[in-house]
């Protein structure tokens, strides 16, 4: 083998990586850091994607209320993919994707603010409304 195949498989390595292992590594360091500085009153978002308000803290669980109602879930931590705090940094970096925030062009919000409202009452969703 001369020197330069070893070489390039050296740097392909390399690229691999800084490319594809390191990021996901500082993700999960990032994630595993979220879970542990849980506290009691956040606002989280489940893996399952169930919302709720956090009432107990446990060593490798969470116990949350999902409604008024105070219906209440346990459940691991290892299962919370967000919480409002975290949701609300990547909203004010720009979100996933780079994406501009409503502030800086007015106009594509309102139009998305448009596409978003409901073009039917409740009353036709509703069975017991008839």
């Amino acid at each position: 083998m001369e020197y330069s195949s070893i070489l390039m498989i050296v740097v392909m390595l390399a690229m691999f990586y800084f490319l594809l292992i390191m990021p996901e590594n500082k993700r999960k360091k990032k994630a595993e850091e979220m879970r542990n500085s849980l506290k009691k009153g956040e606002r989280i978002t489940t893996i399952g994607g169930l919302v709720g308000k956090i009432v107990q803290v446990n060593d490798s669980t969470v116990v949350f209320e999902t409604s008024e109602d105070r219906v209440r879930i346990e459940i691991a931590k290892w299962g919370i993919q967000s919480t409002e705090s975290s949701e609300q940094a990547a909203a004010e970096q720009g979100g996933l994707f780079g994406r501009k925030k409503a502030d800086d062009h007015p106009e594509e919000a309102k139009t998305e603010e448009a596409e978003k409202a409901p073009k039917e009452s409740k009353a036709d969703f509703d069975p017991e409304v008839k």
